[in-house]
């Protein structure tokens, strides 16, 4: 008795931990690590920085009352989502997409939404890491995850888009894994 006891403590302890995420084997990960050097261009790039810098001055209109409550109820063929898949930093995401991209978001400093490939799950990411770390200039991996929004097994990679020296924004890219090793 006392030894099913222990083995069925055992057991529930076992089954409660979290699920530990995969590491990326050598090879894996020197691919998303020279993707992140890539990605380092992207925010770099003039319409992109543009976009941020404008959105920090001055909310745009249609975004003030955005919550995440109304973004969680808002489809995709809803205006406002649409004008962020339709403006000029969405278009240079678009143009530097490889298949390898799953998807790819643009936040302000405060986190919300400047621009993406896709709607996001989330209005605003501040207070999660793949915000916060490129908002303090560094980049940012993420576990290999299955993604809530596109389905896809991948790992979210963050990089600061700058100002000079000054982090204003963050880009945060989910890359395929199954694509990102034929590329």
């Amino acid at each position: 008795m006392k030894t099913t006891l222990l083995t069925l403590v055992a057991l529930v302890a076992l089954t409660s931990q979290p699920v530990r995420a995969q590491e990326l084997d050598a090879d894996t990960q020197a691919k998303v690590t020279a993707k992140i050097e890539t990605l380092k261009t992207w925010a770099a790039d003039a319409a992109v920085v543009k976009a941020v810098k404008a959105h920090n001055e001055a909310l745009p209109a249609d975004l003030a009352g955005m919550t995440q409550d109304k973004w969680k109820a808002a489809g995709i063929l809803d205006p406002v989502v649409r004008s962020l898949t339709k403006n000029d930093a969405a278009t240079v995401l678009k143009t530097k997409k490889t298949d390898s991209v799953s998807e790819a978001f643009l936040s302000a400093a405060d986190g919300t939404k400047v621009a993406f490939l896709t709607k996001p799950s989330n209005w605003s990411h501040k207070g999660k890491a793949k915000h916060d770390v490129p908002m303090t200039g560094k980049t940012w991996q993420g576990a290999v995850e299955v993604d809530d929004s596109t389905g896809i097994r991948q790992v979210q990679v963050g990089v600061p888009v700058l100002d000079g020296d000054k982090a204003i924004g963050s880009l945060v890219v989910g890359l395929d894994l199954g694509k990102l090793k034929t590329e």
